[in-house]
């Protein structure tokens, strides 16, 4: 059976990394060209860099909720063998799109993270080019985010998936020892 711990460990890291996630969309990092005191050169003046925090958070979140998942069922590949059938087959579809979909989420959240986290410096001195302050564009830690909510959905039915096939195989592994042992007299 599957443990109610880890189904509910898992799903509240999960679902903190989502909220983290958009949050730091909420918040990211907005900039204003401006001008210096003289109108020698321009500058961009960004404002809070709160989502960079959120989004290393959620990116944190969401790496801890993995690795709980991946150690109760053992990575899917250790501990003894699960019994064929549809459960194990649907656990191994389950296992390879959780994965993808936690490397998407976590590739999301990170790019986010360092890009907002990048200030522009110094540049379009004596009227140059003009300016363009880097931000980090819309919509990235929402896909962060939204990747998150499908690694949470397909790492919980991944695990209760997974359960039923190990739990179906039962017994010692390998079929184990048959021999009773009785007491000594």
């Amino acid at each position: 059976m599957a443990s109610i711990i880890v189904q509910v460990v898992v799903i509240l890291m999960d679902v903190m990394a989502f909220g983290l996630g958009v949050a730091a969309e909420q918040r990211r990092s907005k900039a204003t060209v401006t001008p210096d005191s003289a109108k020698e050169y321009d500058y961009c003046v960004y404002d809070s860099d709160i989502a960079t925090g959120y989004g290393v958070g959620a990116l944190l979140l969401l790496a801890a909720a993995q690795v709980v998942l991946m150690t109760a069922s053992r990575c899917f590949c250790c501990g003894r063998g699960l019994k064929p059938g549809g459960s194990r087959a649907c656990a191994l579809i389950l296992f390879l799109f959780t994965w993808v979909t936690f490397l998407i989420a976590e590739a999301c959240l990170l790019a986010g993270s360092v890009r907002n986290a990048y200030h522009t410096r110094y540049r379009g001195i004596f009227n140059g080019d003009p300016l363009s302050c880097e931000t980090v564009r819309k919509g990235v830690f929402a896909a962060g985010a939204a990747f998150t909510f499908f690694t949470a959905i397909l790492g919980e039915v991944y695990y209760l998936s997974y359960s039923k096939s190990r739990d179906a195989a039962g017994g010692a592994p390998y079929g184990g020892s048959s021999i009773g042992m009785g007491p000594y007299n």
